[in-house]
């Protein structure tokens, strides 16, 4: 499960909570990789199989393993969608799959609620599998599919409860944390943390388990467990970074960052401009509506480019830059709100109109914004 990032590329199989469902390149070849792992499991239960039986049994647990990945991410989905977040997909990868929504948490219980339910998913799974493989009274290919998807779910529900980022249970760990102190950053980072750690754990798992059974540790597991704890340790160092950048973003505010402006009359001649913004130094010239509304601002290069003889006649608006519709911000605005605003309304635009009570009172420099939230 994520927050906002850019849409994953694949193949497109449905909607669902609003957003489109992926399947991604990358799932295949798990789908692959695991029919292959699966398969001597089958052999081995139902040796009278030929070979391509075995294939399409081991495949069938894929599927199963699909649908309970599916299951897992729809939750996440729906429980994102109430809380109040947009869902912008659900995508089937590698590493099974993610939930991507945009939104601002603003409370510790919508994060916690999306995480849960995830794995509180897999674990309802996987006690519906457990009792239709009790149902089976006799050890058929059936029976088999039912008891590995049992164990799958399990493992999946557990695995993803435990307490770090980018874990389900790193993101319930997070919202405790984030409760208790207040601090949504000191949250993350502590979650972070907690998932090196377990990052680590997975490897030595891998490692020291085998040990202490008195065997060694075999290659596949060993590379498994260090692609497993890679990504973990991944995840949460882009956890922890992406704390401190929240972090930066909390500090954003329009009236930090927005310069001033001189609002002009729609019609104001060019050279009454330039006398109403004399003595005002680094001030921008907005052109405003018989209301005070914002139109657009006034761009000194093509201003400059009006002959003198001809700026008393010349009105502004020959010289002006459209604000784009809706782009207007209101001045109390900051954080991540004002991030948000921007993406939605800027459309590209450098400069956009800073408003009180729906009247310009300044302007806002996107570049300005934008190297705000760079590492000082």
């Amino acid at each position: 499960m994520t927050s906002s990032q850019p849409r994953s590329r694949g193949w497109v199989i449905g909607k669902l909570a609003g957003a489109p469902v992926i399947v991604t390149p990358s799932w295949f070849v798990a789908a692959v990789v695991l029919t292959i792992l699966f398969a001597p499991t089958v052999r081995g239960f139902a040796p009278g199989l030929a070979n391509g039986g075995v294939m399409l049994v081991a495949f069938s647990f894929v599927l199963l393993l699909f649908v309970s990945v599916f299951c897992h991410e729809a939750a996440h989905a729906f429980v994102a969608r109430s809380r109040g977040h947009r869902v912008t997909e659900l995508a089937m990868t590698l590493w099974g799959g993610h939930t991507a929504y945009t939104g601002t948490q603003k409370h510790p219980l919508d994060g916690a609620l999306v995480a849960v339910v995830g794995p509180v998913t897999n674990l309802v799974l996987a006690g519906a599998f457990w009792l239709g493989f009790q149902a089976i009274p006799t050890a058929t290919v059936p029976a088999l599919l039912l008891y590995a998807a049992f164990f799958s779910n399990v493992f999946v529900g557990l695995f993803n409860l435990l307490p770090g980022l980018p874990l389900d249970g790193g993101q319930i760990l997070e919202a405790l944390v984030w409760k208790g102190t207040g601090s949504r950053r000191r949250g993350t980072v502590a979650a972070g943390w907690i998932g090196r750690v377990v990052a680590v754990g997975v490897l030595a798992w891998a490692l020291v388990l085998p040990g202490l059974r008195g065997a060694q540790p075999t290659i596949s597991t060993v590379v498994w467990a260090a692609i497993v704890g890679a990504f973990l340790w991944q995840g949460a160092g882009d956890a922890i970074r992406n704390a401190r950048r929240r972090e930066v973003v909390e500090t954003l505010s329009v009236r930090a960052l927005a310069g001033r402006a001189v609002p002009v009359a729609s019609g104001t001649s060019v050279a009454d401009a330039a006398r109403a913004v004399t003595g005002v130094p680094d001030a921008a010239l907005v052109v405003v509506d018989a209301a005070g509304a914002p139109l657009g601002w006034v761009d000194p290069a093509a201003a400059a480019t009006v002959p003198p003889a001809a700026a008393g006649a010349t009105p502004v608006d020959a010289v002006v830059v459209p604000f784009p519709p809706g782009s207007a911000v209101d001045a109390g605005l900051g954080g991540a709100a004002l991030l948000e605003h921007l993406a939605a309304t800027s459309a590209g635009a450098r400069i956009v109109p800073v408003v009180e009570r729906g009247r310009a009172t300044g302007v806002l420099d996107v570049a300005r914004v934008a190297a705000a939230l760079r590492p000082s």
